[in-house]
Protein backbone atom coordinates (compact mmCIF):
# COMPACT_ATOMS: atom_id res chain seq x y z
CA UNK A 1 0.00 0.00 0.00
CA UNK A 2 1.16 3.45 -0.91
CA UNK A 3 1.58 5.64 2.28
CA UNK A 4 0.78 9.69 2.53
CA UNK A 5 3.96 12.09 2.87
CA UNK A 6 3.06 13.01 6.27
CA UNK A 7 5.48 14.38 9.08
CA UNK A 8 5.84 12.01 11.72
CA UNK A 9 3.32 9.38 10.04
CA UNK A 10 5.27 6.32 10.96
CA UNK A 11 5.46 7.02 14.96
CA UNK A 12 1.16 8.06 14.25
CA UNK A 13 0.50 5.05 12.23
CA UNK A 14 2.61 3.08 15.16
CA UNK A 15 0.06 4.22 17.90
CA UNK A 16 -2.83 3.66 16.24
CA UNK A 17 -2.11 0.27 15.10
CA UNK A 18 -1.11 -0.05 18.84
CA UNK A 19 -4.49 1.09 20.35
CA UNK A 20 -5.67 -2.07 20.48
CA UNK A 21 -5.37 -5.80 22.10
CA UNK A 22 -6.64 -8.86 21.43
CA UNK A 23 -9.92 -8.56 23.70
CA UNK A 24 -12.21 -5.64 23.38
CA UNK A 25 -9.94 -3.91 26.57
CA UNK A 26 -8.71 -0.82 23.72
CA UNK A 27 -7.35 1.02 26.47
CA UNK A 28 -3.73 2.54 25.65
CA UNK A 29 -1.84 3.07 28.44
CA UNK A 30 -0.35 6.37 27.52
CA UNK A 31 -3.34 8.15 26.96
CA UNK A 32 -1.55 11.16 25.52
CA UNK A 33 0.18 9.38 22.87
CA UNK A 34 -3.65 8.17 22.11
CA UNK A 35 -4.73 11.69 22.19
CA UNK A 36 -1.95 13.38 20.28
CA UNK A 37 -2.68 10.79 17.16
CA UNK A 38 -5.88 12.26 16.39
CA UNK A 39 -5.71 15.70 17.65
CA UNK A 40 -4.40 16.93 13.99
CA UNK A 41 -5.35 16.91 10.48
CA UNK A 42 -2.22 14.92 9.64
CA UNK A 43 -2.97 12.35 12.85
CA UNK A 44 -6.09 11.52 11.63
CA UNK A 45 -5.35 10.79 8.30
CA UNK A 46 -2.53 8.93 9.07
CA UNK A 47 -4.96 6.68 11.32
CA UNK A 48 -7.10 6.29 8.22
CA UNK A 49 -4.02 5.15 6.26
CA UNK A 50 -3.20 2.55 9.26
CA UNK A 51 -6.93 1.39 9.41
CA UNK A 52 -7.28 0.62 5.56
CA UNK A 53 -3.20 -0.87 6.18
CA UNK A 54 -4.28 -3.29 8.98
CA UNK A 55 -7.49 -4.28 7.41
CA UNK A 56 -5.76 -5.47 3.76
CA UNK A 57 -3.06 -6.73 5.44
CA UNK A 58 -3.19 -8.82 8.87
CA UNK A 59 -7.30 -8.88 8.09
CA UNK A 60 -7.28 -10.03 4.85
CA UNK A 61 -4.62 -12.85 5.82
CA UNK A 62 -7.06 -14.28 8.71
CA UNK A 63 -10.31 -13.47 6.49
CA UNK A 64 -9.40 -15.17 3.49
CA UNK A 65 -7.22 -17.96 4.93
CA UNK A 66 -9.56 -18.92 7.69
CA UNK A 67 -12.32 -20.14 5.95
CA UNK A 68 -10.66 -21.37 3.37
CA UNK A 69 -9.31 -24.43 5.38
CA UNK A 70 -12.37 -25.05 6.91
CA UNK A 71 -14.45 -25.07 3.79
CA UNK A 72 -11.92 -27.12 2.08
CA UNK A 73 -11.05 -23.36 -0.87
CA UNK A 74 -7.36 -24.29 0.38
CA UNK A 75 -5.05 -28.01 1.90
CA UNK A 76 -2.60 -27.30 4.66
CA UNK A 77 1.36 -27.81 3.69
CA UNK A 78 2.74 -26.94 6.53
CA UNK A 79 3.02 -28.24 10.06
CA UNK A 80 1.96 -25.61 11.51
CA UNK A 81 -0.38 -26.66 15.01
CA UNK A 82 -2.92 -23.58 13.67
CA UNK A 83 -3.04 -24.86 10.25
CA UNK A 84 -3.44 -28.76 11.49
CA UNK A 85 -6.27 -28.02 13.87
CA UNK A 86 -7.91 -25.88 11.00
CA UNK A 87 -8.01 -28.55 8.85
CA UNK A 88 -8.96 -31.31 11.59
CA UNK A 89 -11.82 -29.07 12.30
CA UNK A 90 -14.62 -30.73 14.12
CA UNK A 91 -15.63 -29.98 17.98
CA UNK A 92 -11.74 -29.96 19.12
CA UNK A 93 -11.20 -26.97 17.16
CA UNK A 94 -9.43 -24.88 20.48
CA UNK A 95 -10.43 -21.55 21.25
CA UNK A 96 -6.91 -20.44 21.47
CA UNK A 97 -6.28 -21.24 17.75
CA UNK A 98 -4.37 -18.46 16.51
CA UNK A 99 -6.44 -18.09 13.74
CA UNK A 100 -9.80 -18.36 15.14
CA UNK A 101 -8.10 -15.47 17.87
CA UNK A 102 -6.49 -13.83 15.05
CA UNK A 103 -9.66 -13.01 12.73
CA UNK A 104 -11.48 -12.18 15.86
CA UNK A 105 -8.94 -9.98 17.21
CA UNK A 106 -7.86 -7.99 14.17
CA UNK A 107 -11.48 -7.05 13.05
CA UNK A 108 -11.99 -5.58 16.46
CA UNK A 109 -8.88 -3.60 16.26
CA UNK A 110 -10.51 -1.91 12.38
CA UNK A 111 -13.97 -1.12 14.39
CA UNK A 112 -11.61 0.29 17.31
CA UNK A 113 -9.36 2.84 14.92
CA UNK A 114 -12.82 3.69 12.81
CA UNK A 115 -14.89 4.38 16.01
CA UNK A 116 -11.86 6.56 17.02
CA UNK A 117 -11.82 8.45 13.47
CA UNK A 118 -15.54 9.08 13.63
CA UNK A 119 -15.16 10.41 16.97
CA UNK A 120 -12.15 12.69 16.26
CA UNK A 121 -12.78 13.83 12.96
CA UNK A 122 -15.82 15.93 14.18
CA UNK A 123 -12.81 18.03 16.84
CA UNK A 124 -10.48 19.07 14.29
CA UNK A 125 -10.56 21.89 11.60
CA UNK A 126 -11.15 19.89 8.44
CA UNK A 127 -12.26 20.71 5.42
CA UNK A 128 -15.81 19.52 4.61
CA UNK A 129 -14.74 16.81 1.89
CA UNK A 130 -11.77 15.35 3.63
CA UNK A 131 -13.88 15.29 6.95
CA UNK A 132 -16.61 13.42 4.78
CA UNK A 133 -14.23 11.09 3.40
CA UNK A 134 -12.80 10.07 6.38
CA UNK A 135 -16.29 9.22 7.94
CA UNK A 136 -17.29 7.58 4.80
CA UNK A 137 -13.84 5.36 5.31
CA UNK A 138 -14.23 4.90 8.24
CA UNK A 139 -17.47 3.67 7.75
CA UNK A 140 -17.05 1.59 5.44
CA UNK A 141 -14.26 -0.49 7.45
CA UNK A 142 -15.78 -0.81 10.46
CA UNK A 143 -18.75 -2.46 8.11
CA UNK A 144 -16.50 -4.97 6.94
CA UNK A 145 -15.11 -5.70 9.72
CA UNK A 146 -18.74 -6.16 11.66
CA UNK A 147 -19.34 -8.59 8.84
CA UNK A 148 -16.23 -10.65 8.84
CA UNK A 149 -17.34 -11.29 12.03
CA UNK A 150 -20.56 -12.07 11.43
CA UNK A 151 -19.65 -14.36 8.49
CA UNK A 152 -17.76 -16.86 11.49
CA UNK A 153 -19.08 -16.23 14.31
CA UNK A 154 -22.84 -16.97 15.47
CA UNK A 155 -22.86 -13.82 18.49
CA UNK A 156 -20.59 -10.33 17.27
CA UNK A 157 -19.05 -7.65 19.08
CA UNK A 158 -20.26 -4.29 17.19
CA UNK A 159 -19.32 -1.22 19.58
CA UNK A 160 -15.78 -1.71 21.42
CA UNK A 161 -16.06 -1.40 25.23
CA UNK A 162 -13.28 0.51 27.13
CA UNK A 163 -14.05 -1.21 30.54
CA UNK A 164 -14.04 -4.87 28.91
CA UNK A 165 -17.71 -5.74 29.01
CA UNK A 166 -18.81 -5.05 24.92
CA UNK A 167 -21.79 -6.90 24.35
CA UNK A 168 -22.75 -9.22 21.88
CA UNK A 169 -25.48 -9.14 19.14
CA UNK A 170 -26.69 -12.22 16.69
CA UNK A 171 -25.04 -12.67 13.48
CA UNK A 172 -27.80 -11.86 11.14
CA UNK A 173 -28.25 -8.42 13.50
CA UNK A 174 -24.89 -7.51 13.01
CA UNK A 175 -25.14 -7.36 9.18
CA UNK A 176 -28.11 -5.12 9.18
CA UNK A 177 -26.02 -2.85 11.69
CA UNK A 178 -23.33 -3.11 9.19
CA UNK A 179 -25.47 -1.94 6.78
CA UNK A 180 -27.02 1.10 8.45
CA UNK A 181 -23.36 2.52 8.79
CA UNK A 182 -22.65 1.99 5.28
CA UNK A 183 -25.86 3.87 4.53
CA UNK A 184 -24.42 6.56 6.76
CA UNK A 185 -21.49 6.49 4.54
CA UNK A 186 -23.26 6.72 1.71
CA UNK A 187 -24.92 9.96 2.95
CA UNK A 188 -21.77 11.38 3.54
CA UNK A 189 -20.20 11.56 0.61
CA UNK A 190 -23.61 11.96 -1.14
CA UNK A 191 -24.31 15.53 0.93
CA UNK A 192 -20.34 16.67 0.90
CA UNK A 193 -18.42 15.38 -2.42
CA UNK A 194 -14.70 14.04 -1.02
CA UNK A 195 -11.94 16.50 -1.29
CA UNK A 196 -9.03 15.54 -3.76
CA UNK A 197 -6.87 16.27 -0.44
CA UNK A 198 -8.92 13.63 1.49
CA UNK A 199 -7.87 10.99 -1.91
CA UNK A 200 -4.33 12.21 -2.36
CA UNK A 201 -3.79 11.14 1.27
CA UNK A 202 -5.77 8.10 2.02
CA UNK A 203 -6.99 5.98 -1.05
CA UNK A 204 -4.89 7.41 -3.70
CA UNK A 205 -7.93 6.78 -6.13
CA UNK A 206 -7.48 2.92 -5.93
CA UNK A 207 -10.71 2.86 -3.80
CA UNK A 208 -14.03 3.85 -4.75
CA UNK A 209 -15.92 4.61 -1.82
CA UNK A 210 -19.17 4.71 -3.55
CA UNK A 211 -18.73 2.01 -5.38
CA UNK A 212 -17.58 -0.02 -2.90
CA UNK A 213 -20.42 0.88 -0.32
CA UNK A 214 -23.06 -0.10 -2.32
CA UNK A 215 -21.02 -3.72 -2.97
CA UNK A 216 -21.05 -4.11 0.49
CA UNK A 217 -24.87 -3.47 1.47
CA UNK A 218 -25.66 -5.61 -1.13
CA UNK A 219 -23.60 -8.18 0.07
CA UNK A 220 -24.57 -7.82 3.82
CA UNK A 221 -28.11 -7.18 2.85
CA UNK A 222 -28.17 -10.38 1.08
CA UNK A 223 -26.54 -12.20 3.70
CA UNK A 224 -29.51 -10.42 6.31
CA UNK A 225 -31.92 -11.40 4.33
CA UNK A 226 -32.92 -8.18 2.98
CA UNK A 227 -33.23 -9.51 -0.63
CA UNK A 228 -35.02 -6.68 -2.69
CA UNK A 229 -32.13 -3.89 -0.77
CA UNK A 230 -29.83 -6.43 -1.91
CA UNK A 231 -30.98 -6.21 -5.36
CA UNK A 232 -31.11 -2.40 -5.72
CA UNK A 233 -27.44 -1.78 -4.16
CA UNK A 234 -26.20 -4.33 -6.64
CA UNK A 235 -27.41 -3.10 -9.11
CA UNK A 236 -25.66 0.63 -8.46
CA UNK A 237 -22.41 -0.68 -8.64
CA UNK A 238 -20.38 -0.65 -11.61
CA UNK A 239 -19.29 -3.45 -13.70
CA UNK A 240 -16.07 -1.30 -15.25
CA UNK A 241 -14.64 0.17 -12.10
CA UNK A 242 -12.79 -1.65 -9.30
CA UNK A 243 -11.60 -1.15 -5.63
CA UNK A 244 -8.16 -2.45 -4.67
CA UNK A 245 -6.29 -2.91 -1.73
CA UNK A 246 -2.62 -1.65 -3.05
CA UNK A 247 0.50 -3.52 -1.48
CA UNK A 248 4.73 -2.95 -1.80
CA UNK A 249 7.15 -4.18 -0.22
CA UNK A 250 6.98 -2.68 2.49
CA UNK A 251 3.48 -4.58 3.07
CA UNK A 252 3.20 -7.31 0.89
CA UNK A 253 0.48 -9.28 -0.41
CA UNK A 254 -0.66 -11.32 2.53
CA UNK A 255 -1.84 -14.19 0.67
CA UNK A 256 0.87 -14.80 -1.34
CA UNK A 257 3.18 -14.41 1.90
CA UNK A 258 0.81 -17.34 3.20
CA UNK A 259 1.45 -19.32 0.15
CA UNK A 260 4.45 -17.96 -1.55
CA UNK A 261 6.99 -16.11 0.69
CA UNK A 262 10.22 -18.35 1.16
CA UNK A 263 8.79 -21.13 -0.72
CA UNK A 264 7.23 -22.57 2.25
CA UNK A 265 3.37 -22.65 1.69
CA UNK A 266 0.96 -22.90 4.55
CA UNK A 267 -2.02 -23.59 2.25
CA UNK A 268 -2.41 -24.47 -1.42
CA UNK A 269 -5.47 -23.85 -3.12
CA UNK A 270 -7.75 -27.52 -3.59
CA UNK A 271 -8.97 -28.86 -7.09
CA UNK A 272 -11.61 -27.65 -8.60
CA UNK A 273 -12.28 -24.75 -5.69
CA UNK A 274 -12.73 -27.17 -3.07
CA UNK A 275 -16.03 -28.58 -4.25
CA UNK A 276 -17.15 -32.29 -4.26
CA UNK A 277 -17.07 -34.09 -7.55
CA UNK A 278 -20.17 -33.48 -8.76
CA UNK A 279 -20.03 -29.81 -9.55
CA UNK A 280 -18.23 -30.08 -12.96
CA UNK A 281 -16.87 -27.32 -14.75
CA UNK A 282 -16.22 -26.91 -18.42
CA UNK A 283 -12.75 -27.63 -19.12
CA UNK A 284 -12.70 -24.54 -20.90
CA UNK A 285 -13.88 -22.25 -17.88
CA UNK A 286 -11.02 -19.26 -17.94
CA UNK A 287 -11.59 -19.05 -13.94
CA UNK A 288 -9.92 -22.44 -13.65
CA UNK A 289 -6.66 -21.15 -15.06
CA UNK A 290 -7.95 -17.65 -13.88
CA UNK A 291 -6.89 -18.84 -9.85
CA UNK A 292 -5.18 -22.28 -10.06
CA UNK A 293 -2.25 -23.48 -11.66
CA UNK A 294 -2.36 -27.38 -12.34
CA UNK A 295 0.06 -29.23 -9.78
CA UNK A 296 -1.59 -32.68 -9.38
CA UNK A 297 -0.59 -33.49 -6.04
CA UNK A 298 -2.32 -34.06 -2.47
CA UNK A 299 -1.76 -32.34 0.88
CA UNK A 300 -0.49 -34.52 4.53
CA UNK A 301 -4.11 -35.56 4.47
CA UNK A 302 -4.35 -36.52 1.17
CA UNK A 303 -6.50 -33.79 0.13
CA UNK A 304 -5.82 -33.01 -4.02
CA UNK A 305 -4.14 -29.43 -4.04
CA UNK A 306 -3.13 -27.03 -6.79
CA UNK A 307 -1.05 -24.02 -7.78
CA UNK A 308 -2.07 -20.73 -6.92
CA UNK A 309 -2.57 -17.88 -9.29
CA UNK A 310 -5.19 -15.16 -9.62
CA UNK A 311 -4.43 -12.07 -7.38
CA UNK A 312 -2.15 -14.29 -5.20
CA UNK A 313 1.22 -15.25 -6.93
CA UNK A 314 2.98 -12.09 -7.01
CA UNK A 315 4.05 -10.20 -3.74
CA UNK A 316 2.74 -6.63 -4.43
CA UNK A 317 -0.27 -8.05 -6.58
CA UNK A 318 -3.42 -5.95 -5.88
CA UNK A 319 -6.22 -7.69 -3.95
CA UNK A 320 -9.91 -6.31 -5.26
CA UNK A 321 -12.38 -5.15 -1.79
CA UNK A 322 -14.93 -7.11 -4.00
CA UNK A 323 -15.39 -8.79 -7.72
CA UNK A 324 -17.99 -6.79 -9.95
CA UNK A 325 -19.44 -10.29 -10.83
CA UNK A 326 -20.53 -10.49 -7.43
CA UNK A 327 -23.08 -8.24 -7.78
CA UNK A 328 -24.86 -10.44 -10.44
CA UNK A 329 -24.93 -13.19 -8.79
CA UNK A 330 -26.00 -11.37 -5.43
CA UNK A 331 -28.97 -10.34 -8.03
CA UNK A 332 -29.17 -13.95 -9.03
CA UNK A 333 -29.58 -15.48 -5.52
CA UNK A 334 -32.21 -12.68 -4.17
CA UNK A 335 -34.37 -12.88 -7.14
CA UNK A 336 -34.89 -16.37 -6.04
CA UNK A 337 -34.88 -16.00 -2.34
CA UNK A 338 -37.43 -12.71 -2.20
CA UNK A 339 -40.70 -13.19 -0.95
CA UNK A 340 -42.08 -13.40 -5.19
CA UNK A 341 -38.89 -15.64 -6.81
CA UNK A 342 -37.91 -14.15 -10.22
CA UNK A 343 -36.34 -16.60 -11.87
CA UNK A 344 -36.01 -15.44 -14.92
CA UNK A 345 -34.21 -12.07 -13.86
CA UNK A 346 -32.15 -14.98 -12.05
CA UNK A 347 -31.38 -16.78 -14.76
CA UNK A 348 -30.27 -13.75 -16.69
CA UNK A 349 -27.65 -12.32 -14.10
CA UNK A 350 -26.24 -15.88 -13.56
CA UNK A 351 -25.70 -15.71 -17.52
CA UNK A 352 -24.23 -12.30 -17.34
CA UNK A 353 -21.51 -14.42 -14.78
CA UNK A 354 -21.08 -17.16 -16.60
CA UNK A 355 -20.72 -16.16 -20.43
CA UNK A 356 -18.41 -13.08 -18.99
CA UNK A 357 -15.70 -12.20 -21.41
CA UNK A 358 -14.74 -8.55 -20.84
CA UNK A 359 -14.74 -8.55 -16.90
CA UNK A 360 -12.70 -5.87 -15.83
CA UNK A 361 -10.07 -8.02 -13.31
CA UNK A 362 -9.99 -10.63 -16.29
CA UNK A 363 -12.39 -13.10 -14.16
CA UNK A 364 -14.02 -14.24 -17.72
CA UNK A 365 -15.75 -17.87 -16.87
CA UNK A 366 -16.52 -17.52 -20.87
CA UNK A 367 -18.32 -20.63 -20.60
CA UNK A 368 -21.98 -21.70 -21.87
CA UNK A 369 -25.58 -20.35 -20.28
CA UNK A 370 -27.15 -21.97 -17.63
CA UNK A 371 -29.10 -24.93 -19.39
CA UNK A 372 -29.97 -26.69 -16.29
CA UNK A 373 -33.88 -26.94 -15.01
CA UNK A 374 -35.92 -23.17 -14.45
CA UNK A 375 -36.56 -24.78 -10.96
CA UNK A 376 -35.30 -22.37 -7.40
CA UNK A 377 -33.43 -25.09 -6.59
CA UNK A 378 -31.72 -26.05 -9.54
CA UNK A 379 -30.69 -22.45 -10.05
CA UNK A 380 -29.76 -21.81 -6.80
CA UNK A 381 -27.23 -25.04 -6.79
CA UNK A 382 -25.08 -23.29 -9.71
CA UNK A 383 -25.55 -19.95 -8.19
CA UNK A 384 -23.61 -21.74 -5.02
CA UNK A 385 -21.08 -23.28 -7.73
CA UNK A 386 -20.38 -19.98 -9.53
CA UNK A 387 -20.14 -18.36 -6.26
CA UNK A 388 -17.43 -20.78 -5.33
CA UNK A 389 -15.80 -20.30 -8.87
CA UNK A 390 -16.09 -16.51 -9.19
CA UNK A 391 -15.30 -15.34 -5.55
CA UNK A 392 -12.41 -18.02 -5.06
CA UNK A 393 -10.73 -16.88 -1.67
CA UNK A 394 -12.80 -14.18 -1.28
CA UNK A 395 -13.42 -14.83 2.63
CA UNK A 396 -16.80 -15.55 1.88
CA UNK A 397 -17.43 -19.32 1.61
CA UNK A 398 -18.53 -20.70 5.26
CA UNK A 399 -21.24 -17.66 4.94
CA UNK A 400 -22.21 -19.89 1.85
CA UNK A 401 -21.64 -23.23 2.52
CA UNK A 402 -24.20 -22.13 5.70
CA UNK A 403 -26.49 -20.82 3.73
CA UNK A 404 -26.59 -22.63 0.64
CA UNK A 405 -27.62 -25.24 3.41
CA UNK A 406 -24.59 -27.49 2.58
CA UNK A 407 -23.86 -30.54 4.20
CA UNK A 408 -23.41 -30.49 8.02
CA UNK A 409 -20.47 -31.44 9.76
CA UNK A 410 -20.33 -34.37 11.75
CA UNK A 411 -18.40 -32.61 14.44
CA UNK A 412 -15.83 -35.57 14.18
CA UNK A 413 -12.31 -33.64 13.74
CA UNK A 414 -10.58 -35.43 10.56
CA UNK A 415 -13.35 -36.42 8.70
CA UNK A 416 -11.57 -34.46 5.39
CA UNK A 417 -14.26 -35.88 3.34
CA UNK A 418 -16.81 -33.31 4.75
CA UNK A 419 -17.40 -29.96 2.78
CA UNK A 420 -16.99 -28.04 5.95
CA UNK A 421 -15.36 -29.19 8.82
CA UNK A 422 -17.41 -26.32 11.20
CA UNK A 423 -20.40 -24.03 11.17
CA UNK A 424 -19.02 -21.06 13.51
CA UNK A 425 -15.60 -20.36 15.31
CA UNK A 426 -15.81 -20.87 18.99
CA UNK A 427 -15.31 -17.31 20.77
CA UNK A 428 -11.26 -16.83 21.48
CA UNK A 429 -9.84 -17.52 24.71
CA UNK A 430 -8.41 -14.10 24.71
CA UNK A 431 -12.01 -12.89 24.49
CA UNK A 432 -13.81 -15.05 27.00
CA UNK A 433 -10.89 -14.41 29.64
CA UNK A 434 -11.23 -10.96 29.38
CA UNK A 435 -15.11 -10.34 28.64
CA UNK A 436 -18.01 -11.80 30.91
CA UNK A 437 -20.06 -11.14 27.95
CA UNK A 438 -19.03 -13.56 26.01
CA UNK A 439 -21.67 -15.96 24.68
CA UNK A 440 -21.43 -20.12 25.18
CA UNK A 441 -19.57 -21.71 22.39
CA UNK A 442 -21.33 -22.72 19.05
CA UNK A 443 -21.60 -26.30 19.67
CA UNK A 444 -20.34 -26.60 15.97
Amino acid sequence: MKFIQIKLKGLLLITVLTLASCETDFDNPNSATTEQAYASREGILAAAVGLQQLYSTTGVRYLVETPAVTTREGGITTTFQNMIELEDGGTPLPDFNSNVQGLWSTMLRVVKIAEDIETNAENIELAAGTKSGLLAHAKLFKAMAIGALAQHYEQVVVQTNPENSATFVPRLEAYNIAVGLLGEAKSAISSTAVSSEFTEAVTLGNIDLSNSIDALSARYNLFAGNYEEAITNAQSVSQTEVSNFVYDLQNLNPIWSRVFLNDSPNFKPRDNFGLPSEFVFEETDGRLTFYLVAFDETNQNGLPIEDLAGFFNVNVAPIPLYIPDEMNLIIAEASIRKSSPDLATAETALNAVLTDTDDPLDINANAAPYDGDMTSDALLEAIYKNRRAELFLTGLSLEDSRRFNRPEPSGTAMQYDEERNRNYYPYPETERNSNPNTPDNPSL
